[in-house]
């Protein structure tokens, strides 16, 4: 009977966060300026770190494809979410749930381990500065980012197959404004406490492994950094760590509060709130935390910002100039042909 049920379900209901059509309205509008400040932070980001030279080092390597991963992240659930609401179409079909699940642990466990491999970066090179060149090589780094996609392609496939292997016999409502693994557990007909922990298990373990190597990294770099004599250099140290620490913790905290709390019975507002911390606030602080503290994204900001200006202003002044040039041509055209049709007197 579970597999007939399970087979007969071809879509689910996304149930979002209001049936009032104001509502869905304010909370379109708001997802859409969220989703554009984050767009438009990190595809800045991804310019100036592609086309400034002096930001070709291993670190902003690493958050240039921090970046696009923050652009993948958020654009797999919102957009969605944005038609959803204004065009009061809720549901999503099966195949669809699958992709949504997939996509979202892919791009969140690939962050998690690209996290990782950013702190294990600083680490070199604040304790092992003499080595960094070596150590963090271009094929080095490429590595390091394959790896991290790796890593969070399996666990990806893994959790979308653990998740939708189980039999889903009851209602299609997903308590959600996407397709998230703990209310996808609440449809199905199994043993819900041996489903959380064959869906779970094999995240929390990549999100321990991650959390143990960038809390030695950081023990390690504080301890060089306290003993460095000048204020100027902890500083700078200091500065150098600050803003990935501050994204670590946001990414960590949203994304364990999400997928550890207990699987509630009722819909309730916070699950959703929490679901939008982790999907969308990440995506959307990280520029911000990493420009407001990276003194060279600045330099390279204002640089590439009065760089536009002034090619635009020269190409209002060249299509001035081409203008005034072809009225001035037309007008002696004018001139010389109605001359040459005035009678002889």
């Amino acid at each position: 009977m579970a597999a007939n049920l399970t087979t007969s379900i071809t879509q689910f209901i996304l149930m979002g966060f209001s049936d009032i059509w104001e509502e869905q309205v304010l909370h379109a509008v708001l997802f859409l300026l969220i989703y554009l400040l984050a767009l438009l932070g990190n595809i800045i980001i991804i310019l100036l770190t592609t086309l400034d030279e002096h930001l070709h080092s291993p670190m902003h390597f690493f958050l240039r494809t921090l970046s696009f991963l923050d652009v993948c992240f958020i654009s797999v659930t919102v957009p969605k979410s944005i038609i959803q609401s204004l065009t009061q179409n809720s549901s999503i079909s099966f195949l669809g749930c699958i992709a949504q699940v997939f996509l979202v642990v892919l791009f969140a466990c690939t962050e998690l381990a690209l996290l990782t491999v950013m702190s294990y970066d600083r680490y070199v090179a604040i304790c092992r500065p003499l080595h960094y060149q070596l150590i963090m090589s271009k094929e080095a780094c490429e590595q390091m980012v394959a790896a991290s996609w790796f890593s969070g392609i399996v666990s990806g496939f893994l959790n979308t197959s653990v998740t939708f292997s189980l039999p889903f016999c009851k209602e299609n409502f997903v308590h959600q404004f996407f397709c998230e693994i703990p209310s996808l557990l609440k449809l199905s007909c199994s043993e819900k406490y041996l489903a959380e922990i064959g869906a779970i298990v094999i995240t929390t373990s990549l999100g321990i492994l991650c959390f143990i190597s960038i809390l030695v990294s950081y023990i390690h770099i504080f301890s060089t950094v306290l003993k460095i004599p000048s204020v100027e250099g902890r500083s700078k140290a200091f500065s150098t760590c600050i803003p990935h620490l501050v994204v670590v913790t946001i990414f960590l905290n949203t994304g364990s509060i999400a997928y550890l709390k207990p699987v509630s019975e009722s819909p309730s507002i916070w699950n959703l709130m929490v679901s939008v911390f982790y999907t969308m606030l990440p995506p959307t602080l990280n520029p911000i935390i990493y420009s407001l503290k990276n003194k060279d994204m600045k330099i390279a900001f204002w640089k590439m910002l009065r760089k536009t200006v002034f090619i635009y202003s020269n190409n209002n002044n060249n299509n001035k100039i081409i203008t005034a040039t072809s009225l001035n041509s037309n007008k002696h055209e004018v001139i010389s042909v109605s001359r040459r049709r005035l009678p002889a007197i």
